[in-house]
């Protein structure tokens, strides 16, 4: 699967997803200067983390004007895979890729520390190589990843499945306590939590890896077509696009 990691001024966790990418999982990967119009051959697109031009105005507020990120929403539209991670969380809701927005922490405080997070659903590209319910330990670094949406937002998301991650203790204030979303298409991720700083063991925990595999996994099944809800996921490498459900997936599993 290729991947195309978006760096914009200020981007400091560009490298860390490179490293994990094309290190750890042996994928190959290339950077996006955020002034590209093209994304290239992309399977799946990382908008990382850092301080994308200063956090000037509000996080993630003016790299969504970038140039690579009309190219982004385009990806995206066509049901191209999107992963937003902490501060790409916070420049996918400005770009209106994903509901919501991340505002300053309860405690007002920058916090850098480890946190559980517990899997809600296993239906996305994200989580499928994951439990319902089980707990993954992955770092968080963030001074605004307080998430916030109106009510009516929430109940939606809620009854769409899209919460994908909650924080088990919530470190900084966020609505339901949540951690991470999708969008309707469920090919675009956003969370706050790191799970290219949590891929090693060296760095104290390897749940990250179930984010990384679960998107994998998309490129490694065969699966037909299939009504209802599903997954979108453009395959330059086999015939036609792959429409996937979780049902296929488990189906696909036991071939």
């Amino acid at each position: 699967m290729k991947f195309g990691i978006i760096q914009f001024p200020g981007s400091n966790c560009d490298q860390d997803c490179h490293h994990t990418l094309s290190n750890v999982f042996g994928q190959p990967t290339h950077y996006v200067w955020h002034k590209e119009t093209s994304l290239g051959d992309v399977d799946c697109v990382v908008v990382p983390g850092g301080f994308s031009y200063g956090d000037y105005l509000r996080t993630g507020a003016i790299a969504r004007f970038s140039p690579a990120m009309k190219a982004v929403a385009d990806h995206a539209k066509a049901g191209g895979l999107v992963i937003g991670i902490c501060n790409g969380f916070q420049i996918l809701c400005e770009a209106h890729l994903l509901p919501g927005a991340l505002i300053r922490n309860r405690s007002l405080k920058f916090i850098c520390e480890h946190v559980q997070l517990r899997v809600e659903t296993t239906d996305s590209p994200f989580t499928n190589a994951c439990k319902k319910g089980q707990i993954l330990r992955v770092p968080i670094a963030h001074g605004e990843g307080c998430y916030f949406a109106e009510p009516e937002v929430i109940a939606q998301l809620k009854r769409d499945d899209r919460i994908l991650v909650r924080y088990v203790n919530n470190p900084n204030g966020s609505v339901d306590n949540i951690a991470g979303i999708c969008n309707e298409g469920r090919n675009v991720f956003g969370l706050m939590p790191h799970p290219e700083r949590a891929s090693e063991k060296i760095l104290g925990s390897e749940d990250g890896r179930l984010i990384f595999e679960s998107i994998l996994a998309i490129s490694h099944r065969s699966v037909g077509l299939q009504p209802g809800r599903s997954w979108y996921v453009p395959a330059p490498h086999v015939v036609s696009p792959l429409r996937l459900s979780r049902r296929n997936l488990q189906r696909s599993a036991m071939r």
